[in-house]
């Protein structure tokens, strides 16, 4: 019988900490990588000018 609890405790231990690690994934607050993945760290002004000026020098 304590065998069935401890086995049980094991599996929903591991299964809260697959959710917790799929809340984590999911619920960024902050872009800390720095490698310009993030939504936020999107510049839309700085593409725009970036398409401009290779459109006026590269072409």
């Amino acid at each position: 019988m304590i065998q069935i609890v401890l086995v049980v405790l094991i599996f929903l231990v591991a299964i809260s900490y697959l959710g917790f690690l799929t809340y984590r994934s999911f619920a960024a607050k902050s872009c800390e990588t720095g490698c310009g993945h993030c939504i936020s760290g999107i510049d839309v002004d700085k593409i725009a000018r970036d398409v401009k000026f290779k459109e006026t020098y590269l072409n």
